[in-house]
């Protein structure tokens, strides 16, 4: 790895998708590290935003493609959407050569290009989101998420060194690697305010060819972070802008941030504890990184520590943006409960073995009790339903987690555990 380099989680998992595929496509935001990753991992790269006449470069990658993917394997190919026909050569090879570990795509929006094969099989997806904690050195990273699920009834005490203060800021600044360069906190802080602005002044402009308003996409933002971490209905959050629009207008501009891995929703979880009427499977309304909805607030630092709600819904979009980096190794997938009586639990992480957890969101000590009591009352509800012979078994959690920011973790009497996010890693 380059001196200059952050580790990534992520490195392990294409270290080992490029054992087994011919090709990986590393998917995400921009400015979220995927180019720099991705080089790490490659020995040659082509950068088609490079070339001026980006015109004559897919029409080269259109008629003689071979020509741009000459060099060492794997080769990088950085934005590859920019040279669509070069999807179609590459899979391919991959399916000619049948070598794994030829080539590395990365991608910061899905935009519609047309491609004669979806390359399964031969190209395999991987999702990379903004550092967490853990990589950007504010958590210890002493109590492994993975553990957690191998290690029954594992022992721990822990001790975080992550403030409140520190962590609204990290919050505020977001998981960007850039900010790793700059030395002013005021620098940092601006790195997610220039997002921001350009997500609704360009990168809005170069999903496809359809005409769309940027203050329209600027009102959606800040309504969207508004009701980050809610189960806002798009019905609420339309009634929310300042100008009434369709829902068919309002759905069109929320899919073009889903397709720049802006928007990154939490769906509902249905185990049908009571009854499939009593369940709310609506998303949880969440964007990839809380400092997009820090921006779009308008807020400082120092406003989100006296602003305890809005830390709160905050420091819920940071935990599970983490969830899903610690967790994406092991195939990991993130869900909530709610039903229409009130109960409710923050997160379901769920693994492909089957296991899963149950996992609450805590900013302070105050509310831990509160949170280890919804996990436990849920925990009861699976075990009444599985002695109804008539049901599918649904087996118990493999662990129950209060997450909070205070500083000390441990297990309590009741099985669940209490930790720091400033403890937590992969």
């Amino acid at each position: 790895m380059g001196k200059d380099y952050l580790p990534r989680i992520i490195d392990n998992e294409i270290e080992s998708k490029l054992k087994i595929f011919g090709a990986v496509n590393i998917i995400g935001p921009k400015w979220c590290g995927k180019s720099k990753t991705a080089e790490m991992h490659s020995k040659s790269a082509l950068y088609p935003q490079s070339y001026s006449d980006l015109s004559a470069l897919k029409l080269i990658s259109e008629s003689n493609p071979d020509i741009l993917l000459e060099g060492d394997k794997p080769r990088l190919i950085d934005e590859w959407q920019d040279a669509p026909a070069l999807w179609g050569r590459i899979r391919f090879n991959c399916n000619h050569s049948d070598r794994p570990g030829q080539y590395i795509f990365t991608e910061s929006f899905s935009k519609r290009v047309k491609i004669s094969h979806t390359g399964t099989g031969r190209i395999s997806e991987t999702r990379m989101y903004p550092m967490s904690l853990f990589e950007t050195g504010e958590s210890n990273g002493s109590v492994s998420l993975r553990s957690l699920f191998d290690e029954s009834d594992m022992k721990i005490g822990c001790r975080s060194d992550l403030t409140v203060d520190r962590l609204s800021f990290a919050c505020c600044r977001g998981g960007w690697p850039y900010c790793s360069k700059l030395k002013s906190d005021r620098s940092k802080l601006a790195v997610a305010k220039d997002y921001y602005h350009q997500i609704h002044t360009v990168d809005m402009f170069n999903v496809d060819s359809v005409k769309r308003n940027g203050v329209l996409m600027e009102g959606i933002l800040k309504t969207y972070s508004r009701n980050l971490s809610t189960l806002a209905k798009k019905t609420s959050l339309i009634k929310d802008l300042s100008s009434p629009v369709s829902d068919q207008t309002f759905d069109d501009y929320l899919d073009v941030l889903k397709k720049l891995y802006l928007v990154d929703e939490v769906p509902g979880w249905c185990p049908s504890l009571r009854s499939s009427a009593g369940e709310r499977s609506g998303p949880k309304r969440e964007f990839v990184d809380p400092s997009l909805a820090v921006v779009g607030l308008g807020i400082t630092p120092n406003q989100l520590l006296n602003d305890y709600r809005t830390f709160e819904s905050v420091f819920e979009c940071i935990c599970i943006r983490d969830l899903k980096v610690y967790s994406n190794e092991f195939n990991g997938t993130v869900s909530h409960y709610h039903d229409r009586y009130g109960l409710e639990v923050d997160c379901v992480l769920h693994l492909d073995d089957g296991r899963y957890a149950l996992i609450e969101f805590k900013l302070g000590s105050n509310d831990i009790e509160s949170g280890a009591k919804h996990l436990n009352e849920v925990e009861r509800l699976i075990i009444e339903r599985n002695k109804d012979e008539k049901q599918a078994s649904l087996g118990l959690p493999s662990v129950k987690i209060v997450i909070t920011a205070t500083e000390l973790g441990y297990r309590r009497e009741d099985g669940v555990y209490v930790i720091p996010v400033g403890c937590l890693g992969p």
